[in-house]
């Protein structure tokens, strides 16, 4: 709950900080140049950056294991 407080408050700042910059910048990358306004540069830098650290989030989950398998331990069976 409160990763979700806090990505909507890191949202509202990226969105006040973007509409109050949003004068056209020039952007290169590698061979590519292009103008876009500094708004849409600021949020999609945002946006790709909480993708990014989602599927790290995500990942990391699925590689660890749960709960349940680490108490009950390795499968091993007792004397007949």
């Amino acid at each position: 709950m409160i990763s979700i407080v806090l990505f909507l408050i890191a949202l509202a700042a990226v969105t006040v900080f973007s509409v109050q910059n949003a004068m056209p910048v020039a952007i290169t990358f590698f061979f590519w140049k292009f103008e876009a306004s500094l708004a849409i540069v600021i949020f999609l830098s945002f946006l790709s950056g909480c993708v990014l650290t989602g599927l790290v989030v995500m990942l990391r989950r699925l590689r660890r294991p749960t709960n349940k398998a680490r108490e009950k331990g390795p499968d091993v069976e007792g004397p007949l």
